[in-house]
């Protein structure tokens, strides 16, 4: 079926940042559209940020960073080799260190996500308008990405009532913390990449993904069809790069 043509929106009140965030998960299109006329992104951080410490506070207290970063070796067969090959001095100090680096980006995840969100933008941008035609402002692009990413905190916030719920340690990940994607399910003796590829075949990725589609359509000023091929496109790209360097490192 033929991509819709875009339709231009008619002049709607201001929304304030509270209901942009609302709208985001009941009537998406009307904060997108919002956009246009402001790409402030003030409510997505401030909840990234919260969620993310509340996240972190709840795997330190029901985990605790030294079992998560063993969880995370047991994960990788080359890594638990080169630990096994350490003296034991020498493996404490990395597994201490390790642990405390872990800590750490947990609590500070929101500053990389910024930065991956920052460089997902501007290609998803860059496609959108010299490629496909679109007239969208980068910060425009960067606020729809952030909006859409608000599904995502979903996912943490029932990862902390798991943790609290008494899911066992030695189950934890950080990386896939709550079963919502199907490499949740594989098991450790599955083939690496075909986890990776799991991992991302997820209910609030593929929410998130749909969201920011909708989302560059409405401030790019194409077609959804057009929007996802930039969207979805570039989702696509990264996935493939993150299953390759799990086959490389598996």
């Amino acid at each position: 079926m033929a991509d819709a043509a875009f339709v231009p929106q008619p002049d709607i009140p201001k929304l304030s940042e509270v209901e942009r965030v609302v709208d985001t998960f009941t009537a998406p299109s009307k904060t997108f559209t919002d956009i246009l006329r402001s790409s402030a992104f003030l409510g997505p951080v401030i909840i990234m940020l919260l969620v993310a410490v509340g996240f972190s506070f709840a795997v330190q207290q029901k985990v605790g960073w030294d079992k998560v970063y063993e969880n995370t070796i047991h994960q990788s067969p080359k890594a638990e080799e080169r630990l096994a090959q350490l003296t034991p001095d020498q493996a404490a100090t990395q597994k201490a260190v390790g642990a405390k680096i872990t800590g750490v980006i947990s609590y500070v995840y929101v500053i990389p996500v910024l930065i991956i969100t920052a460089v997902t933008s501007l290609l998803v941008w860059i496609t959108a308008n010299f490629i496909l035609g679109g007239t969208a402002k980068y910060g425009q692009i960067y606020a729809v990405n952030m909006y859409a990413s608000l599904v995502m905190n979903i996912k943490f916030i029932l990862a902390m009532v798991a943790l609290f719920a008494g899911l066992a340690p030695d189950s934890f990940q950080l990386q896939n913390p709550v079963g919502t994607n199907i490499g949740f399910y594989l098991s450790q003796e599955a083939p690496k990449a075909l986890t990776a590829l799991g991992t991302h075949i997820d209910l609030f990725e593929i929410w998130s993904l749909v969201l920011a589609t909708i989302g560059v359509s409405i401030v790019a000023k194409i077609s959804r069809g057009k929007a996802a091929v930039a969207v979805v496109g570039w989702w696509a790209i990264f996935v493939l790069v993150g299953v390759g360097m799990a086959a490389v490192r598996s």
